[in-house]
C-alpha cells in the first residue's frame, strides 16, 4: 500500500506546486513510511527528489522543496510490496522516452513475468528494478511512443493507457506527470486502489484554477480542495498544463469493489473513499463485533469489566462496542507517537520490541479485571501476543481478544505486503488454536459479511455516475480475488519474503533489527545504477547523477 499525490496549479507562471505537495504527505504519511518522493516540472524540464526514510528525512524537514521548482508535480510515499525496500525503488519512476513521463503507483501487479518478457523481447525496454511500477511505466511510455509523434495531445495519452489496461494485471491507482504538457491520473478496473481529484481557486491568478489527485480525501480536505470526486474504476483524467481536467472511461469497469482493508485499518478515519465514511465503518464494525459477541459468547461478555482499544485504528470502534455490550471502554494502552506501526517492521524481533515501545499499559486499568482488547485485525500474531502478555503483567485475570476484521488467512496479493501465507497466524488454524498461540482466553473475529455491511451503510456520499458499490475486494480474507492470479505467483510471493528475510539478515548481522526510524536517507535520482553492495557502515549515498535531463537533489546535503 502507498500513498500518491498529484497538483497542477492554475497559474502556469507558478513556481510552488511541490510546497504543497510536500505539505499533502504528511496526511498520507501512513500509507508509507519506507521512502518518499516528489517531481515537480518547470517548463520542459523535470526536477526530482527521493529515497528512502520519512517524508521529513527525505526533504530535509523541507530545505530540499526549494529546489523542486514548477507549477505541477507527482509525489509518492512507499510502502514495499513487489520488489526490495531498495532506494533505487523509491518513487516517482523516470523515463526519458518518449516526451519525459514520471510516474508514482500505488498497487500491485501479478503478472510481472509475462510484463518483463514483453517489455524485453518486444518493447526493447530496460528494467533495471524489481518493482512492478517500473513495469507499468515503461507499458504506457512504450505504448505513447509507438504513437511516432513528436508532440502528443490528450486523446494520444488516452489512447496509450488501452495498452496499459489491457496488459496490466492487478490493482493500481496511478498519477504521472509528461514534461511540459500536464498531469493523469487512472485508476483500476476494478477500482481497488483509492484515486481521488479536486479543485480550489487559484491563489495567484484570478479565475484560474488549481487540481489536485489524492489517493485519500483528507490530503485535499486540508489543502483547501473542494468539489472532490472518487476517479471511477477504469477511469482516467488528464489536466493539461492551464487547462481543465478531462475524463475518459478507457475500459469498461468490472467492478466496483474497493479493498475493504482500506475500511478496517490502513486509511485515516477522517478519510471518505468512494462516497464512505473511513470513520463510520469502523463505528459499525465495533457495534456489528459487540452484537456477535453477545450471539456466540454470551456468559463471556457477561464478565467482561472493560473494553480496551489497542490504539489507534481501533479506538473509532471500541466506543460503539462497549456501548453495544453495556461495557465501560478505557483508553488503558497509551501509545508512543513516535514509533511506526508495527506490523510492517521488517522482522519478528523488531516488531516484538516495536510494540513495547509503542504501547505502555495504565495498570490500574488492568489490575484484577477481564478485558477486552480490541484491534483493527491480527495478521502474523506477534503484535497481538505481545499486548496481550502486557495486560496479563498489568494484572488483568482473563484476557478475551477480538478483531475488527475478519480472520486474515490470504495473501494480499493487491498492494499491502502483510506477510508470507504461512507467517498469517489464521491461516489454517481455528479460533481457539490462535488464543492459544498468542495467550489469549478466548478470539472474535467480526463475520466478513458483517464488516462488508458496516462499509455499505457508512456510504455519506453518492458515487460519480450513479455506480453503486456492494461488493470489496476481499480476497485476503477468504481467497477470492477479484483478477485472476497466474500460477505459481503464490510461490514468487513466498520466494520475495525468503530473499528480504536473507537480505535484511544480512543487513542487520547477528545483532538483529532496527526499526525504519533509523535507516539512513539514501535519495537517489531515479530507478537507475546505485551501489548496494557495500556494507553498511561504509556505505554511501551515490553521487552521480544518471539522467542529465532530470535534476536531483536528494543526495545534496
Amino acid at each position: 500500500m502507498c500513498g500518491v499525490t498529484a497538483l497542477l496549479l492554475g497559474d502556469t507562471s507558478a513556481s510552488t506546486a511541490a510546497i504543497d505537495l510536500h505539505n499533502s504527505l504528511y496526511f498520507l504519511q501512513h500509507r508509507g513510511q519506507d521512502a518518499a518522493g516528489i517531481t515537480s516540472n518547470q517548463g520542459g524540464r523535470l526536477y526530482q527528489c527521493k529515497g528512502n526514510g520519512l517524508v521529513a528525512k527525505v526533504f530535509d524537514e523541507g530545505k530540499r522543496i526549494q529546489n523542486l521548482p514548477g507549477s505541477s508535480a507527482i509525489a509518492h510515499l512507499r510502502y514495499p510490496t513487489a520488489g526490495t525496500s531498495s532506494a533505487s525503488e523509491a518513487q516517482p519512476f523516470y523515463v526519458n522516452s518518449p516526451f519525459g513521463l514520471s510516474l508514482a503507483c500505488n498497487g500491485n501487479l501479478v503478472n510481472n513475468e509475462e510484463l518483463q518478457k514483453y517489455l524485453d523481447l518486444e518493447a526493447r525496454r530496460h528494467i533495471n528494478t524489481d518493482s512492478d511500477s517500473e513495469l507499468l511505466l515503461n507499458v504506457f511510455a512504450h505504448a505513447l511512443g509507438e504513437l511516432g509523434k513528436a508532440r502528443a495531445n490528450v486523446e494520444d495519452v488516452f489512447k496509450s493507457l488501452q495498452d496499459v489496461y489491457a496488459r496490466c494485471n492487478g490493482a493500481f491507482a496511478c498519477t504521472a506527470l509528461i514534461a511540459g504538457f500536464g498531469i493523469l491520473g487512472f485508476r483500476d478496473q476494478n477500482g481497488i486502489r483509492p484515486l481521488m481529484i479536486g479543485e480550489r481557486p487559484s491563489e495567484t491568478k484570478a479565475g484560474a484554477k488549481d487540481y489536485m489527485m489524492a489517493s485519500e480525501s483528507i490530503a485535499l480536505q486540508q489543502l483547501g480542495f473542494k468539489n472532490i470526486r472518487d476517479i471511477l474504476p477504469g477511469e482516467a483524467v488528464f489536466i493539461e498544463k492551464g487547462g481543465h481536467p478531462q475524463f475518459r472511461q478507457i475500459v469498461e469497469p468490472v467492478s466496483y469493489t474497493p479493498d475493504l482493508f482500506e475500511f478496517v485499518y490502513f486509511a485515516r478515519p477522517d478519510s471518505t473513499i468512494d462516497g464512505i465514511s473511513v470513520y463510520k465503518s469502523r463505528r459499525f464494525m465495533g457495534s456489528k463485533l459487540a452484537k456477535r459477541m453477545k450471539e456466540t459468547m454470551k456468559d463471556l461478555v457477561d464478565e467482561i469489566d472493560v473494553v480496551i482499544p489497542v490504539p489507534e485504528t481501533s479506538n473509532t470502534a471500541a466506543v460503539d462496542m462497549a456501548t453495544e455490550l453495556g461495557k465501560p471502554c478505557s483508553n488503558a494502552f497509551v501509545k508512543n507517537r513516535y514509533v511506526f506501526r508495527t506490523f510492517i517492521l521488517p522482522n519478528q524481533k523488531a516488531r516484538m520490541s516495536g510494540v513495547r515501545r509503542k504501547l505502555s499499559p495504565i495498570q490500574s486499568e488492568f489490575k484484577g479485571k477481564v478485558v477486552c482488547l480490541l484491534d483493527d485485525s491480527i495478521v502474523r500474531g506477534t503484535t497481538s501476543k505481545e499486548i496481550v502478555q502486557m495486560a496479563r503483567e498489568a494484572g488483568a485475570t482473563k484476557v478475551i481478544f477480538a478483531s475488527c476484521s475478519p480472520a486474515v488467512k490470504h495473501p494480499h496479493v493487491y498492494g499491502i505486503d502483510l506477510a508470507d501465507p504461512k507467517e498469517l497466524i489464521a491461516h489454517s488454524r481455528t479460533d481457539d488454536e490462535i488464543a492459544h498461540l498468542i495467550g489469549a482466553d478466548r478470539v472474535i473475529y467480526l463475520d466478513l459479511a458483517q464488516c462488508v455491511e458496516a462499509c455499505i451503510e457508512a456510504r455519506v456520499e453518492p458515487v460519480v455516475g450513479g455506480m453503486d458499490i456492494s461488493a470489496f475486494e476481499v480476497g485476503v480474507f477468504n481467497g477470492q480475488y477479484r483478477t485472476a492470479i497466474p500460477d505459481g505467483y503464490f510461490d514468487h510471493l513466498s520466494c520475495l519474503h525468503g530473499k528480504k528475510k536473507i537480505k535484511k539478515l544480512q543487513e542487520e548481522g547477528v545483532g538483529g533489527g532496527s526499526d525504519a526510524q533509523t535507516q539512513p536517507v539514501a535519495a537517489v535520482v531515479n530507478g537507475g545504477p546505485m551501489n548496494v553492495s557495500a556494507p553498511p557502515e561504509t556505505h554511501k549515498t551515490p553521487g552521480e547523477k544518471s539522467d542529465i535531463s532530470l535534476h536531483n537533489f536528494g543526495d545534496e546535503k
